[in-house]
């Protein structure tokens, strides 16, 4: 359970990560983030580019009310939503509560929990104590608005195969 949070609200820093941060304009995923308001955020260095040396980090935000943007929208780029809840079902349902379904992220020590929670996230992927879900041996891919199909594993396999039935009557 996440206590309500109380991060400073800061703008995010807009444009490409391996361009000069002062000169970039507002494109892809900080477009989106540039439109949200009432939310609180924190930037976290977590390395830095190696082609450009410039520091790379992640925006935790702290969207407020169920019907954010921030929870609604897929958004690919260093942006990890925060939202409290005070049970299960109510985080399920919030995660739920989305068109998209590529990949959920679940963080427990209780064993039982994570597999009552995994089998009830709508998403083609679950990270389960873990923010890496790519494999090359396991099928990638998403469920409702965020891809039908998979790649990867022997379910990718079977997008390049066709299936004939046979009925017989001898």
């Amino acid at each position: 359970m996440l206590a309500s949070p109380t991060l400073p609200v800061t703008a995010p820093l807009l444009g490409n990560g391996l361009d000069d941060p002062l000169s970039t304009p507002r494109t892809d995923c900080w477009t989106v983030l540039a439109n949200l308001t009432g939310i609180a955020a924190l930037s976290l260095p977590v390395g830095e580019c190696p082609d450009t040396g410039l520091p790379v980090g992640v925006q935790l935000m702290a969207p407020h009310g169920a019907d954010a943007r921030l929870l609604r929208e897929e958004i690919f780029g260093p942006v990890a939503p925060v939202k409290a809840f005070s049970s299960e079902q109510e985080a399920v349902a919030a995660a739920n509560a989305t068109e998209f379904g590529l990949v959920s992220y679940l963080y427990t020590s209780d064993l039982q929990r994570a597999w009552r929670v995994t089998e009830l996230l709508e998403t083609g992927m679950v990270g389960l104590n873990q923010g890496m879900v790519s494999n090359a041996g396991a099928p990638f891919g998403g469920v409702k608005q965020s891809g039908i199909g998979r790649e990867g594993g022997h379910e990718g396999l079977e997008e390049f195969l066709e299936t004939k039935y046979v009925a017989v009557n001898l």
